[in-house]
């Protein structure tokens, strides 16, 4: 539920961090899911703009630095990331991919809820960081504790 996670991120890290976010799939299909902005919409998060790009479009020669990488699909764990540019921390925060859910619609709307919560929950654990007193190597250590809780 990458696009969720971006709009939660960019709500919290608007008031915790001067940082630029964005999300991305090792494998997008070319369109948000539904139950994606259904859950967004539940949580009252805007949606416009949202649109579903590749990972590969930030690892491209001119794509914006980044200071920190989370990839949070099981999927995407197995797969080898791309060298991003400007070094960021790096983590994986293992999440089940919802839109693998099948089921009852209920089932499914579970799927993605618990996918928002668990994706909210770890991104307040990461803000509540001392991310000036940490240098790289610390935080990429909590960040991947952040992953593991």
């Amino acid at each position: 539920m990458p696009a969720a996670a971006e709009k939660r991120h960019n709500q919290f890290l608007q008031r915790a961090l001067p940082l630029h976010r964005f999300s991305a799939g090792s494998q997008p299909t070319g369109r948000v899911n539904a139950n994606a902005l259904k859950q967004l919409v539940a949580a009252h998060l805007p949606t416009a703009g949202l649109h579903s790009k590749s990972w590969d479009e930030f690892a491209a020669p001119g794509a914006p630095e980044m200071d920190f990488v989370f990839t949070v699909c099981d999927s995407a764990a197995k797969e080898p990331c791309p060298l991003w540019p400007g070094c960021p921390v790096t983590a994986h925060w293992s999440v089940a991919d919802p839109a693998a859910v099948e089921g009852t619609p209920e089932t499914v709307e579970r799927g993605f809820r618990d996918a928002y919560f668990t994706l909210e929950k770890r991104i307040e654990l990461f803000l509540s960081l001392p991310h000036q007193s940490l240098d790289a190597l610390e935080l990429k250590a909590r960040c991947a504790e952040i992953g593991a809780a």
